[in-house]
């Protein structure tokens, strides 16, 4: 029989399905209502649905390496206790191995694994564990070699940070120091040239508006400011930052010792960006006790 728009809106009301899952939810039942409903139950999209408007701001950043290629991905839950999770982590880790064949993280949430989508997995996951999780970001890298570290490691190659750094030359142990201090110092880009131009000027004018304030003339203001910009240079770009195993030298300095050349690196942390839902105890209990 022809599903009607009406019908579908319904159902998608009834349980805060999909507009495609309650489609197919009704095709499969012949537009018996109540029949759709158990429909979505028994494969616990319903139930997925009813978590997605929870903040998932936990869970895992997977790192992966297959011969010149590297890929980080990171994947969330609501709680950190569900990166301990054993099934948990061997989705995440079934996610970074598929994520190493496609380009984009849409393309991964559509990829194929084990017979079903990404995204599908995910969905089947929200309803086992019972927590609500997203598919929220990957990013590659190519380089000759590719070196990695994971901060916090909840399982192999998986915790709160994960770090690749791409470079010329095999020396994997440099590499690994360099992942290290991306880790413990984000910078915000390689080098100069690769750092967002708007960020650059965004600092020389607070730092211009810094050193008026002190009502010393034009040319001077200049010269301080070509310090103070070379000292910000210095500070949030990779190769320009001391190296946190040899503070006496800049990264730049270390790799060239170590001779490699550091071509480009990935750092991504679980839950950056996202605003976390806050509420006080008292609060916390009385949503708790009103079920």
């Amino acid at each position: 029989m022809a599903i009607t728009a009406a019908q579908v809106k319904e159902l998608r009301e009834m349980t805060g399905a999909g507009m495609m899952d309650a489609k197919k939810a009704l095709t499969e039942n012949d537009g018996d209502m109540d029949a759709a409903v158990d429909w979505l139950r028994t494969k616990g999209l319903a139930k997925a649905a009813k978590k997605s408007g929870r903040t998932a701001a936990e869970g895992l950043v997977a790192v992966n390496v297959e011969g010149n290629t590297g890929v980080a991905v990171e994947v969330n839950a609501e709680t950190d206790f569900v990166a301990k999770n054993a099934d948990f982590q061997s989705m995440v880790r079934d996610i970074a191995d598929k994520a190493v064949t496609v380009d984009s993280v849409d393309a991964l949430a559509t990829a194929d694994m084990g017979g079903k989508t990404v995204q599908d997995a995910i969905t089947d996951k929200i309803a086992t564990i019972g927590e609500n999780m997203s598919l929220r970001r990957m990013a590659k890298i190519e380089g000759e070699t590719i070196a990695t570290y994971v901060h916090n490691a909840a399982a192999d190659n998986m915790g709160q940070i994960g770090v690749l750094v791409a470079m010329t030359g095999s020396n994997e142990a440099f590499g690994r120091q360099v992942a290290m201090h991306i880790a413990a110092s984000n910078p915000a880009a390689l080098s100069e040239a690769e750092l967002d131009a708007s960020v650059v000027e965004k600092e020389k004018q607070v730092q211009m508006d810094i050193a008026r304030e002190s009502g010393k003339p034009e040319q001077v203001i200049e010269k301080m400011i070509e310090g103070r910009m070379k000292k910000f240079l210095a500070e949030v770009t990779l190769l320009g930052q001391a190296f946190v195993v040899d503070p006496d030298k800049t990264v730049a300095q270390a790799a060239a010792d170590a001779g490699v050349e550091i071509t480009g690196y990935v750092r991504l942390a679980v839950g950056e960006g996202i605003e976390k839902e806050k509420e006080d105890f008292a609060a916390e209990v009385a949503k708790a006790a009103q079920g």
